[in-house]
């Protein structure tokens, strides 16, 4: 089968839409991918899952390495997050793995936590402009050590939710660094975050693909279009019109989840008619 052959235009153009929105907003990556995947292209949770994992860390190589040039990253924050993300994400991928095959039951639990993380995430999005005023009125009273901790805590918690669902190093990651760090340039918030996400997409995106949950022929479709997505969202971060392009977002994320939702409280009533079905990735 020849090159040509293997691409699928559907899957590059997801990818280029979704890496478009990772540079300008840091968001997108977990939170619109997989549920692309699972809604519009018929893949099984938890190849979709996999698959996004290493999906978002070589898409966001691109794009934290444009915010690098700029200098756009907060490597101290960085690290932080580093220190309680990385040891959550090892221990969840281990618990995954011994659980062993995911059966119906538990790719129901996993599109439950994805919808509940979207609904999360939108809200996130939508109050973005009041944690960050609050933040500042809040700023004064918080001390160092707080704030050190605070970072690794969100670290932890994102390495969790990330390893099991793909989604929460976006919108949710950037909406709580603005809060732990107000003094910062929002742009710099979001190429820290997404600086911080390469490792830990690499971590549990390896882990998942050690359990056979990754595709690599959507793998490399979605990487197709997502690579100069990024990296000319990444160029435009500081041109986004944050007024019309949040609110969209926040639509599509809370969309996301009530449909997320719909198919895995009833699955045998909701069917999700996929894109060129017959390409449809079925896992084995």
């Amino acid at each position: 089968m020849g090159v040509t052959e293997t691409i699928d235009i559907y899957h590059a153009i997801a990818g280029l839409f979704v890496g478009g929105l990772v540079g300008l907003t840091g968001v997108g990556g977990g939170s619109l991918m997989t549920p692309l995947l699972v809604l519009l292209f018929g893949v099984s949770a938890k190849t979709a899952v996999g698959t996004d994992l290493l999906f978002a860390a070589l898409t966001k190589i691109a794009g934290s390495a444009v915010h690098g040039s700029r200098e756009t990253v907060e490597w101290t924050i960085v690290r932080r997050m580093a220190l309680g993300s990385i040891p959550a994400a090892l221990v969840t991928l281990v618990v995954l793995a011994l659980i062993g095959k995911v059966g119906e039951s538990t790719e129901q639990i996993i599109l439950v936590s994805l919808a509940c993380l979207l609904a999360l995430t939108s809200l996130a999005v939508i109050g973005r402009k009041w944690l960050f005023r609050h933040a500042h009125d809040c700023s004064a009273r918080r001390s160092a050590g707080r704030e050190v901790g605070g970072t690794i805590v969100l670290g932890a918690l994102i390495g969790l939710a990330v390893s099991i669902s793909s989604v929460g190093a976006g919108a949710i990651g950037v909406t709580v660094l603005l809060v732990l760090y107000p003094q910062l340039q929002v742009a710099r918030i979001v190429g820290s975050d997404i600086a911080h996400a390469v490792p830990l997409a690499l971590i549990a995106g390896t882990g998942h693909w050690i359990m056979g949950d990754v595709d690599g022929t959507l793998l490399t479709n979605l990487l197709i279009g997502s690579i100069p997505g990024v990296v000319v969202g990444s160029y435009l971060s500081t041109h986004a019109p944050d007024r019309v392009l949040q609110p969209l977002l926040a639509a599509v994320l809370a969309i996301s989840s009530w449909q997320l939702f719909v198919k895995a409280t009833a699955p045998e009533k909701v069917k999700i008619e996929a894109i060129a079905p017959a390409r449809a990735v079925e896992t084995p």
